[in-house]
């Protein structure tokens, strides 16, 4: 199984969260792969637990991430959903939150089995802290979802993503 699929890719011109949530929301409706109330718990859970994470420790030239998720109960399969935004939007530091960063790029994950999540921000670390850095921030300027798969499809060590 895949944790990332070429048709759950996005590149994201909203300027906000919940327009971001929303658009993207609507697709993975689409797909089955999410349930109705989908989109109300996720906003809520970005409320009461932020999930901005600032690069910065890694490289000040990488880009601030978040991480946004909800229960397990609102979807229909696991796996992680990259969104490039093309503008910074505020979300709220998860190790701080009352601090406010903009954020360039989401993994938003869908998780099915609520045991896997900690596992799966793991990946994601280990994703960014493994890949070489001028990869890295290539990765994250990269607008064009089918490279953005390709790169992960490469780089991600979390799991066999071969198709």
């Amino acid at each position: 199984m895949s944790l990332f699929s070429e048709d759950t890719i996005y590149v994201s011109e909203k300027n906000s969260q919940t327009a971001v949530f929303e658009e993207i929301y609507q697709s993975l409706l689409a797909k089955k792969l999410v349930s109705e109330n989908f989109l109300d718990n996720l906003i809520e859970r970005e409320v009461n637990y932020p999930t901005g994470l600032d690069l910065a420790p890694i490289s000040q030239e990488l880009p601030n991430i978040a991480i946004p998720h909800t229960e397990s109960e609102f979807v229909n399969t696991t796996r992680i959903v990259p969104i490039k935004l093309k503008k910074d939007i505020p979300f709220h530091n998860m190790i701080q939150p009352d601090e406010v960063m903009n954020v360039r790029f989401l993994f938003m994950i869908l998780n099915q089995n609520g045991e896997e999540q900690s596992g799966l921000l793991a990946d994601i670390m280990d994703f960014i802290n493994s890949v070489e850095q001028t990869e890295l921030i290539q990765f994250f300027n990269e607008e064009d979802p089918k490279m953005i798969y390709q790169f992960l499809k490469k780089n991600f060590k979390g799991e066999n993503l071969n198709d």
